[in-house]
């Protein structure tokens, strides 16, 4: 800003103002003589609460600091902006500037200082400095205060269905339900916390958070998550039609949770996720269960993307074979991460982190690049060609650029397309049946194969099966386990038999452990199997050597 400050001055850790460089017509303070030494409680009560702030962090201050937490407060109906130059020994030096008429300038600064422009509710920023405030002044009088983190279930439909104005306009009416329908102690629309205890903030795209101070009650939190639900609970109108919002909401509560400003929001943030695993529409508080799982999570998705860089992943195989004959019929490719540490990690333990931060779109390319390169390698090294099976995540399967990556594969591969097969699960295909009907067409067309993997865990219609273009079935390991004693899955397993080979489909039993599932699974008539009693996952090399032991480890097992 290019003009001269209104004015200046400079203040202790206890509040004491120490000089004071001000022009004569200042209208918020008088003349220095009769301020200095003065509390800038008593001189100046609209900029106390902020500038004291400041100062806390100023308290034994080594070197100068700057900060960048500028704000605007408006006094007499104009507008001063705040800066907060520099600090050290435990001091304060505060410049403001009049901006009132600064025009659009002004009005760009006081929002982008404060408010939200869509909603006129505080912003991010304001949230952030309000609480740390807060959070002096709890410690000071030793009482609680809450941060709820408000999140709405499935917003991005609305801007699907109806645009993304339809969107900004349902935001801009959920928080204005929220402002009237909580007390006006549970809210702010101005500035200066003295004005009221708490404060509500859009700090996000459909994220709202509540700051309630004074609090008696943990309990209190969980009261205005329900009026929450309750004001949310009446439809929106859009275009006529009525849509309907939820919220998941995560609180948590100070000092408990955390005792300070990051760690407070960070923790309503997981009680929000976790809130959001339970079903959605409810609230969850905070615990250290929740952290330690994020915590987790959050350093396997590190170790992930590392892994990808040091490219720490490697393939295993599984054969399948047909029951019958012995004859090896194809090979699963089943991903390990191999750390540094040269701990094996098995997929379970690291597949649903990579699907749900989306790195499992590289590392299911990874695989899928990888199989087709070992499948080529191994026909040139004459070995029979046999089919190579790789898994496909539904999230990998739904990607726009799908197909094309299939396609570039194989074409840099060099790997037979009738010689990949894709294995895809039931849920991936029920999702959005139209699409993927469409996409499995596609891929037919190039040559390869698609199986449906782990089926009767999911709720395959049987009206959509006939239409999917598919080449086998795998029935689950769930239903093998137990298939020498469990009759209700022996019923399963013949049906799902029956049921394939009336849609020619053949049908590959996986997890066949011992002789007696393997003898059931003949009399009923399934066409493969692969598991431990024919061979377990092993490297490329191990692979290889199977295949010229398999038929005197075959003969082993072979049942008369």
């Amino acid at each position: 800003m290019n003009t001269m400050p209104h004015f200046l001055f400079q203040i202790n850790t206890d509040g004491i103002l120490l000089e004071y460089y001000g022009k004569r017509d200042c209208d918020i303070i008088v003349s220095s003589e009769e301020i200095i030494g003065k509390h800038i409680q008593e001189v100046m009560p609209s900029l106390s609460q902020q500038v004291m702030h400041f100062t806390e962090q100023a308290h034994g201050a080594t070197e100068p600091l700057n900060f960048e937490n500028d704000f605007v407060i408006e006094i007499d109906n104009r507008s001063y902006e705040v800066r907060n130059l520099v600090s050290g020994a435990d001091k304060v030096l505060v410049m403001v500037h009049d901006v009132t008429d600064h025009g659009t300038c002004g009005s760009r600064t006081r929002s982008h200082s404060y408010e939200d422009s869509l909603t006129n509710l505080p912003n991010r920023y304001l949230f952030q400095d309000r609480l740390k405030q807060a959070i002096a002044f709890a410690q000071r009088k030793n009482h609680f205060l809450a941060v709820l983190h408000i999140d709405l279930d499935n917003f991005k439909r609305i801007n699907e269905l109806f645009g993304p104005d339809a969107g900004d306009q349902v935001l801009y009416e959920v928080a204005a339900r929220l402002s009237t329908s909580l007390r006006k102690t549970d809210t702010i629309t101005r500035l200066m916390p003295e004005e009221s205890e708490s404060l509500l903030a859009r700090v996000g795209g459909d994220e709202f958070t509540i700051l309630l101070t004074e609090i008696t009650n943990i309990l209190d939190a969980a009261m205005v998550c329900r009026r929450v639900f309750d004001i949310l609970s009446i439809p929106f109108i859009i275009d006529k039609e009525e849509a309907f919002l939820t919220a998941s909401i995560g609180i948590s509560v100070y000092p408990y949770d955390g005792n300070d400003m990051i760690t407070l929001i960070k923790n309503a943030d997981i009680a929000m996720n976790q809130a959001k695993k339970q079903g959605k529409n409810n609230c969850q508080y905070y615990s250290e269960t929740m952290n330690s799982s994020s915590l987790e999570r959050f350093t396997v998705e590190n170790k992930l993307r590392r892994a990808l860089q040091r490219n720490e992943f490697m393939l295993f195989y599984q054969p399948q074979i047909d029951i019958f004959t012995g004859k090896m019929l194809g090979a699963e490719a089943l991903v390990r991460w191999l750390q540094p540490d040269l701990v094996l990690i098995r997929p379970g333990n690291f597949i649903p982190v990579a699907e749900e931060t989306g790195l499992i779109i590289p590392i299911g390319e990874w695989i899928l690049r990888s199989a087709c390169i070992q499948g080529r390698t191994w026909q040139q090294e004459g070995l029979e060609p046999f089919n190579v099976s790789v898994n496909i995540s539904g999230i990998q399967f739904n990607q726009d650029n799908f197909l094309e990556m299939v396609k570039q594969i194989l074409h840099e591969s060099g790997f037979e397309s009738s010689y990949l097969k894709l294995e895809l699960t039931e849920s991936i295909l029920m999702k959005d049946s139209e699409n993927a009907v469409k996409k499995m067409n596609v891929l037919k067309s190039l040559g390869v194969q698609i199986s449906i993997d782990d089926f009767g865990t999911g709720y395959s219609s049987m009206n959509y099966l006939k239409r999917f273009p598919v080449s086998a079935l795998k029935i689950d390991r769930s239903f093998i386990k137990d298939l020498a004693s469990n009759s209700d899955d022996q019923i399963v397993v013949r049906a799902i038999i029956a049921l394939a080979h009336n849609l020619h489909i053949k049908v590959i039993a996986e997890g066949v452990e011992t002789k007696k599932q393997l003898g059931l699974l003949r009399g009923y008539g399934c066409d493969a199997a692969q598991g431990f009693l024919i061979c377990p996952p092993v490297n490329p090399d191990s692979f290889v050597e199977y295949l010229t032991k398999k038929t005197v480890m075959l003969s082993s097992i072979r049942l008369t």
